[in-house]
C-alpha cells in the first residue's frame, strides 16, 4: 500500500486473527478496492482446497467484520474450470474382479479414491458348475459398476460371463467391462472352408451383454491383436481400445541410454499396429522369408549397429519369432537388445526361453523384457525374474473408468 494511505482501522488489523477461526482458510493476502476506509471490501486471494470466491467487508466504526461469498459470475474462468474438473473426476466406481485380477484391481483402486474394489463369492457346486454370489447386490443400485475380467482359459470364461451378464440387471447406473487382454484369435487364419472365427464368436457374446439403466456396456481392452477384430463388436457395446505403448514410452525415457534407442518391429503387422505411436524413434522392420522348409527372420529396413534395439509387438506366445529377431539384430551389430509386448501369454512356461544379458552379449539374452499385467498368471511366474519387468496398466484402467 502507498505510504500516503491513511492508517488501517482496527477491524482490518485484526482480520487475520478473526479469520484464523475458519479452518478452511490458510494464510491469505488481500486486495483493497477502496482507500476510503469508512466502507471498503477486501478480496481474499488464496483459500485452501477451494476457489477464491470470498471477500471480507469492513464497515466504519465498530461494525462487525462481514464474510461474503461472491456470486459464481465473479469467479475467474480458471477457477470455474478447475472446479468443474474436480467434479468430473469424482465419478464413483464399484470395481468387481475375478480371482486372477485381484492384485490388479487393488492397484487400480489405489490410483483413485473414487474407485472401490468389490469382491464376488466364486464357488462351485459338487458337479463343478459355478455357484456364484454378488454380496450386497442392493447396495450397488444407482452406482457406476465395472468388472475386471481375465479370460485366461476357456474354463474361467463361463463363470465370469455369468457375472458380467448379471451385474447390469441390478439397476446400476452404468456398466464397464475391463478385459485387458482380448484372448481369442491369436492363431486364427480364415484360409479354408470350415475354419471357425472364435474371436468373432466372443465379440458377439460380449455384444449381447444386457444394457444397464445408463445404456450399453463399455468395453475397455488393450492392444487387440488383429485390427479387423475392432469391427467384430455389435452396436450394443461401446468398445474403448486402449494401448500399453504410452507406459512403454515413459519407461524408455527413464533409461540411461534413452537417446540411443531404436525400435524394431518383427513383422509388417507389428509395424502397422504401432509405428504411428513410435514414429519419433529410428525404426527397423523385419520380416519372415521362406528358405526351403524353413522360415527365417531378416531385416527388411533399418540399421541396428551400435544401437539399443527394442523389439515391439502386441503379444508373445512361444517367443520363437522374438528369439529369431534377436539373433538377426545381434548379428547386425546391436549393442543391446530388449523387448516389449503388451500381453505376455507364454503358454507352457515358454518365458523360460528368454535369458538375461547382463554382460554386453546381446546374442545371448535380453537387457529388458517389458510386459504389462494384462495376463495375471504370467505376472506371478516372471515377477522379479530378469530380464522381465512389469509395467502396470492400473493407472490407464483407472483413467478409462472415469470416461
Amino acid at each position: 500500500m502507498a505510504a500516503t494511505s491513511p492508517p488501517l482501522p482496527s477491524s482490518f488489523q485484526n482480520a487475520k486473527k478473526i479469520l484464523s477461526n475458519f479452518t478452511s482458510f490458510k494464510p491469505f493476502s488481500i486486495l483493497l478496492n477502496d482507500n476510503k476506509y469508512s466502507h471498503f471490501r477486501c478480496q481474499i486471494k488464496s483459500l485452501e482446497n477451494k476457489p477464491s470466491n470470498w471477500s471480507v467487508e469492513f464497515l466504519s466504526g465498530t461494525e462487525p467484520l462481514r464474510l461474503i461469498q461472491n456470486s459464481p459470475s465473479s469467479m475467474s474462468m480458471a477457477a470455474a474450470s478447475a472446479s468443474d474438473s474436480a467434479v468430473k473426476t469424482s465419478k464413483k466406481v464399484c470395481l468387481f474382479y475375478c480371482a486372477e485380477t485381484k492384485v490388479l484391481a487393488e492397484r487400480i483402486a489405489a490410483e483413485s479414491d473414487a474407485i472401490e474394489p468389490r469382491s464376488i463369492n466364486w464357488r462351485t457346486f459338487e458337479d463343478g458348475f459355478p455357484n456364484l454370489f454378488i454380496p450386497n447386490a442392493h447396495g450397488i443400485r444407482g452406482q457406476n459398476v465395472a468388472f475386471l475380467a481375465s479370460f485366461s482359459s476357456p474354463a474361467v470364461i463361463f463363470e465370469q460371463l455369468s457375472v458380467i451378464y448379471a451385474l447390469p440387471k441390478l439397476f446400476i447406473s452404468s456398466f464397464t467391462l475391463v478385459l485387458p487382454f482380448f484372448p481369442t484369435g491369436t492363431f486364427e487364419r480364415m484360409e479354408d472352408e470350415g475354419d471357425v472365427a472364435t474371436a468373432f464368436t466372443l465379440a458377439r457374446i460380449l455384444s449381447n451383454i444386457p444394457t444397464s439403466r445408463g445404456g450399453p456396456t463399455s468395453l475397455v481392452t488393450f492392444d487387440i491383436h488383429a485390427l479387423q477384430e475392432r469391427f467384430y463388436f455389435g452396436d450394443n457395446i461401446l468398445p474403448c481400445f486402449e494401448s500399453g505403448i504410452p507406459l512403454f514410452k515413459n519407461r524408455l525415457q527413464q533409461l540411461p541410454d534413452s537417446d540411443n534407442i531404436t525400435i524394431a518391429f518383427p513383422d509388417d503387422g507389428a509395424w502397422k499396429r504401432f509405428h504411428k505411436q513410435l514414429q519419433h524413434f529410428p525404426t527397423i522392420v523385419c520380416n519372415k522369408v521362406r528358405i526351403g522348409d524353413k522360415r527365417i527372420v531378416r531385416i527388411k529396413e533399418g540399421e541396428a549397429a551400435g544401437r539399443h534395439v527394442v523389439i515391439v509387438d502386441d503379444l508373445v506366445q512361444s517367443g520363437g519369432t522374438l528369439i529369431e529377431c534377436q539373433r538377426v539384430l545381434a548379428a547386425n551389430g546391436a549393442a543391446k537388445i530388449s523387448a516389449y509386448v503388451t500381453h505376455g501369454i507364454f503358454p507352457n512356461r515358454s518365458w523360460q526361453r528368454f535369458e538375461h544379458d547382463n554382460a554386453g552379449h546381446p546374442e545371448n539374452g535380453l537387457t529388458y523384457f517389458w510386459i504389462t499385467d494384462s495376463c495375471p498368471q504370467t505376472v506371478k511366474e516372471v515377477i522379479s525374474k530378469p530380464p522381465f519387468e512389469i509395467l502396470s496398466l492400473a493407472g490407464s484402467i483407472a483413467a478409462a473408468l472415469q470416461i
